[in-house]
């Protein structure tokens, strides 16, 4: 019987990070520069470990091979050939990550057979003045991209955003992107680990030589449109998912509780995965499965075939990440949902 796992410590050494995600785990803190915990992965070469139940110690690449729609659930297994589709992530800036871009799942499979990468961000926490880059703030063409690269002058092209705790910001494929230093953030991903560098501020990576550039490839990826409006705008409540965000590739909301929560998902044909932002929670699998418990700081994946179970706050009150596929076929109902909702969109936009 599958049941919700949990997973040992996947942290990784990169130049730019920072020292908040050892005691996050758990662990000593200590001079090494920590900038992501992989929570969540089957990315083959960082593949994360089971710690807890009768499948501890297995790789989630081997176990999603093992059970398959089980675990994945169908839709999502047939989608993606039977992979593990997504990757979750805390990252930890203490000095600037790289000016960077993703490919789409057409260039990406085109270019390196692997899928795309579109990602979103959600601030845990940020240090006053922290700001982050997402987008475009005024029109540019490909050889001007090509020539402020050449003279460093590409984020002053950029927009450029403060951030607090809360803040949301969903980076397609094509997007350029770069977190600034001083924050804290969970991350939602395509499983892929495709990225084009555009501008690394000529400093050295850990080894003392400078970072590998891809310009030229970043130049095929980049969607050069400009947007009025890069943050993410949503509700917050309690004992109510609030949807934060809803791609073609994850969907994403917002659960904070003070009472026990029943969540029922298999009509979503989908794993699920809960990152706890705040607080501490038990999932009590209604399939009489083991019971876990996820703090903040700690991330949960819990099987499709186990997709029925109850959220229940052990401290006063918790908040965690929902994240999930949305395999659901369109339904008349849900459409004239749809329809209703946007109409009512366009006469508040026309008041």
């Amino acid at each position: 019987m599958l049941y919700p796992l949990l997973f040992e410590a996947n942290l990784h050494r990169i130049v730019w990070g920072g020292s908040r995600l050892r005691p996050m785990k758990g662990m000593e803190a200590n001079d090494e520069p920590i900038g992501e915990s992989w929570e969540v992965s089957a990315v083959e070469s960082s593949s994360s470990i089971v710690a807890n139940g009768p499948l501890a110690g297995r790789d989630l690449v081997g176990v999603v091979a093992e059970y398959g729609e089980a675990l994945l659930g169908k839709a999502v297994a047939n989608r993606y050939g039977g992979k593990f589709p997504l990757l979750v992530k805390f990252i930890d800036s203490n000095s600037d990550l790289s000016i960077q871009v993703h490919p789409n799942d057409e260039l990406a499979k085109a270019r390196h057979g692997k899928f795309g990468k579109t990602e979103m961000w959600y601030v845990i926490d940020a240090k006053p003045g922290s700001y982050l880059y997402a987008g475009f703030r005024q029109s540019i063409t490909k050889e001007e991209y090509r020539q402020r690269v050449a003279d460093g002058t590409i984020c002053d092209v950029l927009a450029r955003h403060e951030v607090q705790r809360g803040d949301v910001f969903y980076i397609p494929a094509g997007r350029v992107h770069a977190i600034g230093s001083g924050i804290l953030l969970a991350e939602v991903q395509q499983s892929s680990d495709i990225t084009y560098r555009i501008f690394d501020y000529n400093r050295p990576g850990l080894d003392g030589k400078p970072r590998e550039l891809h310009t030229e490839l970043a130049a095929d990826a980049i969607d050069y449109s400009v947007k009025d409006d890069y943050l993410t705008h949503y509700r917050t409540s309690v004992n109510r998912p609030e949807r934060i965000i809803d791609s073609p590739y994850f969907k994403v909301k917002m659960l904070q509780v003070d009472r026990k929560f029943h969540r029922k998902m298999f009509k979503y044909d989908t794993f699920l995965i809960y990152t706890c932002i705040s607080g501490r929670c038990d999932i009590v699998p209604r399939n009489g499965g083991e019971t876990v418990s996820v703090k903040a700081g700690y991330s949960c994946l819990i099987p499709a075939s186990v997709a029925d179970y109850d959220v229940v706050p052990v401290e006063e009150s918790s908040q965690l990440l929902e994240i999930y596929i949305d395999n659901r076929r369109p339904t008349i109902k849900r459409l004239l949902f749809k329809s209703r909702m946007l109409r009512k969109v366009m006469r508040v936009i026309k008041r």
